[in-house]
């Protein structure tokens, strides 16, 4: 018979991976049009989440977390709310099943004068005990790129894979790696464990 009044050594679980979710809580309407689609400032961004082996990963989720045009972070309360006139910053879409993704955004200004504007990504994905930070930076203002603090503790190669391209239509494409030789660097905050 066990002893049910003993106190077991009781150690701390690993973060959950992603999912179940649940239709009342994700997705939400227009979670990835943080503008309307074709209005006149609405940038397309895209790229493909791929896994160490360089294959697509299916069930990924992206958040975006970015400040407008002329570099103001938003502070109104509702990021949910999708009603096409308020910029709230952020934005969250699911993977198809080729591992692609789509927002419907602005070109993000900077927050200061001389900084490289960018835009912070969560990555949720299966295998992943704890989601994962990176930035997606413009690819214009190359002085603002050469100074920026994160880019600079970066060699050539890692930060060019912060960096998206652009396309002739003004879109923004911008691939996640999750490992591997080409992975995307990806950030630690204080208080934040692997």
């Amino acid at each position: 018979m066990t002893d049910l009044t003993a106190t077991p050594d009781l150690t701390p679980t690993p973060g959950q991976t992603v999912g179940p979710f649940y239709g009342y809580a994700l997705p939400f309407d227009h979670d990835n049009e943080l503008v309307p689609p074709g209005s006149a400032r609405a940038v397309q961004l895209t790229g493909t989440v791929f896994d160490g082996a360089g294959e697509p990963v299916p069930d990924a989720i992206l958040e975006i977390w970015q400040p407008d045009e002329n570099g103001e972070v938003p502070r109104a309360t509702g990021s949910l709310r999708r009603n096409g006139f308020t910029f709230t910053g952020f934005g969250r879409t699911a993977v198809d099943p080729e591992g692609e993704f789509s927002f419907s955004t602005v070109n993000p200004g900077p927050t200061e004068a001389g900084k490289a504007p960018f835009i912070s990504v969560v990555i949720f994905a299966r295998g992943l005990l704890n989601r994962l930070f990176t930035r997606i930076y413009l690819p214009e203002d190359t002085a603002a790129l050469a100074a920026d603090p994160l880019l600079s503790s970066l060699d050539e190669s890692e930060r060019a894979r912060l960096i998206a391209t652009r396309g002739a239509d003004g879109s923004l494409h911008f691939d996640i790696r999750l490992q591997g030789e080409e992975e995307t660097p990806f950030l630690r905050f204080p208080g934040h464990e692997d």
